[in-house]
This record gives C-alpha cells, structure tokens and sequence, in this order.
C-alpha cells in the first residue's frame, strides 16, 4: 500500500476483514497481517482513514466502505470478492470524469469480473522483470586489440564510456578479429577490468565447461563477493559448482568452518504427506537432489582416493558438511560458514532476506535457481526471492551474479529443458 507514489488508495474494508482472519497464523502470512494492521493503526492516529490520511508519498489512503449491490450473475454468491468489487464500481462512479480509477488485485478472477463491469483492472507487480530481462552478469564489448593485450600485460584496464555493474563481467572482443577476445571482470575498487583465467586444475574433480561456469567458478572462489547468485535452467552446473567450490574453501582451504546446505521444502506435484523418524530421516527425500551432487563430486575427487569412501556421510562425521532445512534458520547468526540455498527460486522476498541477514563475520551466501521452475504457491517468475535479490543487490560491490544458459548434465537433459 506504500507502493503506489502519489495516487490515492482506497482499501475496501472487506480487505481489512480478511486480514484480520490471518492475523493468528504463525507464518509469514500471519506476520504480514499483522503488520499491516499496524501500519493502518499508524495511519488511523494521524488523521480518519474514512476521510483520507495525508502519505509520505503525497497521495492520500483511506478505507472505504459500500452498499452497493451489483448485478447478480456478478455477484452469485461470491463472498468479500463481490463486495471489494463494489467498493472499486463505487469509486469509479464518484469520481468518474475527476480522476481515473484502477482497480489492483492479484486475484486473476477477480481482474475478469472487474473488467466485464468496466473498470479497469490491473495485477499488482511490484518488481515487472521479464526473466528474459533479468541482468545476466555479464556482456560482451568490443575494443581495439590494444586494450585486450594491455589487461593481460598489466593485469588490468580501463574502459571509459562503458557502464558496468560492481563485479561484471565482460566479454573483450577483438573488433578486427573476433576469434581474438578475452574474459574480465569489472573491480569494485578501481573500475577497471581484471583478467578472468580458466583455473587449471580441478576443483573437487570439477573444471568448468564454458564461459558462464568460468564466471560462476570465480565468484564462488572469491571471499571478498560474500554474496552470490547463479541463475539457469535445470542442468547448467549451478548446485554443483557451489557445492564443488564450498567443498574446495573448505576441506582444502581451510577458509570456512563448514560447507552448510540447505533448500526450501516444497514438492513436486502431490505432496506424500507427513514422514516417519527423527528429523535426518524426514529431511533425506527433500535432501536427496543435494547428496547426489556431493556424491557425484566425491567419486571424482581427491578426497574419494585419498580416503577410499565415496559417501556424503564421511564428511557429515568430519563436519565439513551440515545439511539443513530453512525452517529453523530465523534467529542464527551463522559465522565462517560457506551457506549454499538451493532452489532459492521457492522463496519469498521476506524469506530471502531472513536468510541473507543470518550472515555472520566471515559467511558466504550461494543462492541457486531457475525462476522458470516454481513450486511455492505464492510466488512467480518475477516476484520471488531470487530474483528479487538480484534486482536490488546488483550494484554493490559484495556482491556478483551470473546466469548460466547452457546445459552440461547431458544430452537428453539440455534438449528436455529446451524442448518441453
């Protein structure tokens, strides 16, 4: 409702009466009404919300009322959605020729009703990002052959007039040959491009196969970007990179104290219901995408050789690795550890920022995902956390994003995602 800049808002009580149904749940739901309820509490101690309250904005808010009744094969037995309808047909008749009336509902049924009694009708997008749009952490400039042998000779450039985001990447290419080009990435603190060079050893039996996955490697290897995003179809490499990466920083390196794993529990299709044991047990079905990965990585590492095992448990009983559910993440302050949440695409804006505010002195964030691939009921391609958090962290110098378009898991798996 602090969304709309200068334009007046009308809250139809009916709404308000909804709210108040939610207000004792205990989950996000439950929280954010209550929290709007404070705030209208805020606003109805500044002035009457039944004649308008003054926002910060300068528009005004207030919270109406209707006796209208609309038209039967409208209304049929709908409810508080018939009864918000009319509040919004009221304003449009109060204010028809003064000022146009939009009415914003994420209610897709509710948007159809409104239109076939003419008033207009919009869904409410506070971030409108086409995931086509959405920045993918890299481009491609084209430079003289000078600039291309200067960031090899003196370990850096800079380019002026090109407009670049902390932490991109950038695509050198030769103008008089395009065979001839080279990887950078943009540093915060001098502007200027460094080289990227292809690491020459495994990481955890894991070499990157193209450009993207180059990028994505250097990212997860660099302490100073504390926070990273990885987006791309099923099969680019996203989990397994991170998960090779935290492995490498913190079995080898010695640079976190563990490598903590999590995602968001939501299933695919009809869920099975509540599951027996103890909570390690309830956690291996959801858990299981993430030990294929860390087994898969294992029986190409250095670690498998040298110890003669190849299951995740080994480095459990280490504790190198702690697998976890975000349901019992609010209220830790987790330090020194290099946290990977997959599926991030499920989470909520709020979600996302309960789990990057969890961070302590020395923790790397890893957030993986597709936004094509949604489970969560509530969140779409362009409103969930993961692409949220892209949208507001790109500029700052902790943090680094790249979008992987290739995929590498197999044949079958690149033409299912392309295909189907």
């Amino acid at each position: 409702m602090f969304s709309f800049a200068d334009n007046d808002i009308i809250i139809p009580i009916y709404a308000v009466e909804e709210i108040d149904n939610f207000k004792k749940e205990l989950s996000e739901l439950g929280q954010n009404a209550r929290q709007v309820s404070r705030y209208l509490d805020e606003l109805r101690g500044v002035g009457s919300l039944a004649k308008g309250v003054k926002l910060e904005s300068g528009g005004t808010l207030r919270v109406a009322t209707s006796s209208r009744l609309l038209p039967p094969e409208i209304t049929s037995d709908r409810g508080q959605d018939s009864r918000i309808l009319a509040v919004a047909f009221d304003a449009q008749e109060n204010l028809r020729g003064k000022q146009e009336v939009v009415f914003i509902t994420q209610d897709t049924n509710l948007r159809i009703r409104s239109d076939a009694i003419g008033i207009c009708s919009e869904n409410f997008e506070p971030e409108p990002t086409k995931i086509d749009e959405l920045y993918t952490g890299y481009s491609e400039v084209e430079v003289d052959r000078e600039h291309i042998d200067q960031l090899y000779k003196s370990n850096g450039v800079l380019l002026k007039d090109t407009k670049l985001s902390n932490n991109q990447f950038v695509i050198l290419k030769d103008r008089a040959n395009n065979s001839h080009s080279a990887l950078s990435r943009q540093c915060p603190s001098t502007n200027a491009l460094k080289p990227i060079i292809k690491p020459t050893h495994e990481v955890w039996g894991i070499s990157p196969r193209n450009k993207e996955q180059v990028f994505a490697l250097d990212l997860l290897l660099d302490d100073d970007v504390q926070l990273v995003t990885l987006v791309g179809k099923a099969g680019t490499g996203k989990t397994l990179l991170a998960i090779a990466a935290g492995l490498h920083l913190v079995a080898d390196e010695r640079r976190y104290q563990r490598l903590l794993v999590s995602r968001p529990i939501f299933p695919l299709g009809r869920d099975l219901g509540y599951l027996p044991g103890t909570i390690e047990e309830k956690l291996n079905p959801w858990m299981q995408p993430i030990f294929d990965n860390v087994e898969f990585i294992m029986g190409r590492s250095h670690f498998s050789r040298q110890h003669n095992k190849r299951s995740y448990q080994e480095l459990i009983d280490l504790d190198l690795l702690q697998i976890e559910p975000l349901t019992y993440i609010r209220g830790r302050s987790i330090a020194s550890q290099f946290l990977i949440v997959d599926e991030a695409q499920n989470l909520t804006p709020h979600e996302v920022k309960t789990i990057v505010s969890r961070a302590g002195e020395g923790t790397k964030i890893i957030l993986t995902g597709d936004p094509y691939q949604i489970d969560h009921p509530y969140v779409d391609s362009t409103n969930n956390g993961l692409v949220h958090i892209v949208n507001r962290f790109r500029n700052q110098a902790l943090f680094g994003h790249v979008r992987l378009k290739k995929g590498e898991r197999s044949v079958l798996a690149e033409a299912a995602a392309n295909l189907l």
